[in-house]
């Protein structure tokens, strides 16, 4: 029996609440998802416990028409960067940038730049407003961990410990502003992170979040991307450079991580940036991940 995490939308603000054969069940126990995260221990000991009783929830009813949100707001939202061998082979194409095919083996550690929260994250149904009519707008399909334990220098055999799940990510990316416009190719200064990665909108998440205890084996889910319902991005966590627990590893020594903190493992190949297609209003987006599930957004 698997019981996910999801948040949805009431007259009286956003509520908590636990997803199994499709049916959501509130909870009254916790204040939101970051107060589910900063008490992971007993949340997750409490859906083990469930999960042993069978294939129905005792003594709780569904609530009816429930329409979800963004599972979480994250507190930091961390993502990383070329970390797909796929994903790499048709960037170094398009861009002709020299980009280290397999740079774990080089002795390289992973890279990451940050997504500012708040109004980034948006959830399934979203409707998201090309930033200044971003002429290439591009998705991103990313599996993201989701902490559930205040942590640092976590080990790499002990980086599953800290996470609580996964849920599914879009790093939507406004392609004309990967650099600045007046600044040296080679100049330090060149890229604009901010411009390219966070704008209103530009992190839709959902539907909801695995528990670890739930997701099998995170490093071999099948991911698909479809955009119009033409198939673009479909490939497999187990095409990542640096696996999680490298990610989880390496970010945790530079900066501790908090329950509620959200980590984008990167994008396979099939982003519109290889073809030169990028998103228009009407579009629409669907994204999945094995156990975890699917979700759409709009763009307009």
């Amino acid at each position: 029996m698997v019981i996910q995490l999801v948040s949805f939308d009431t007259a009286e603000g956003r509520k908590t609440a636990m997803l199994h054969d499709g049916k959501v069940y509130a909870s009254g126990r916790f204040a939101g998802m970051l107060d589910v995260l900063d008490h992971w221990d007993s949340a997750d000991a409490k859906l083990a416990e469930l999960a042993e009783l069978g294939t129905e929830l005792p003594q709780r009813t569904p609530v009816p028409a429930a329409v979800l949100a963004a599972p979480l707001l994250p507190r930091n939202i961390y993502f990383a960067g070329a970390n797909y061998r796929d994903h790499v082979a048709e960037m170094k194409k398009r861009l002709g940038l020299p980009l280290d095919a397999n740079p774990k083996e080089a002795g390289h550690k992973p890279w990451f730049c940050m997504k500012a929260t708040g109004a980034t994250v948006v959830g399934p149904g979203a409707a998201v407003a090309r930033p200044q009519g971003s002429p290439m707008l591009d998705w991103e399909l990313e599996l993201a961990v989701v902490i559930g334990r205040r942590c640092s220098n976590v080990p790499l055999d002990q980086a599953y410990d800290v996470i609580a799940g996964y849920t599914i990510a879009d790093d939507l990316s406004a392609r004309e502003n990967v650099g600045r416009d007046g600044v040296a190719n080679d100049s330090p200064f060149k890229w604009d992170w901010i411009g390219q990665k966070t704008f209103d909108g530009s992190c839709p998440l959902g539907p909801a979040i695995t528990p670890h205890r739930f997701i099998g084996d995170p490093m071999n889910l099948n991911m698909k991307l479809w955009v119009n319902g033409e198939l673009m991005q479909d490939s497999n966590t187990s095409q990542m450079i640096f696996d999680i627990a490298d990610q989880v590893s390496h970010l945790s020594s530079r900066v501790t991580l908090m329950p509620g903190d959200v980590i984008l493992t990167g994008t396979p190949a099939g982003v519109g940036m290889a073809r030169n297609r990028f998103l228009q209003p009407g579009d629409t987006v669907k994204h999945w991940i094995e156990s975890i599930g699917e979700f759409e957004i709009s763009i307009r």
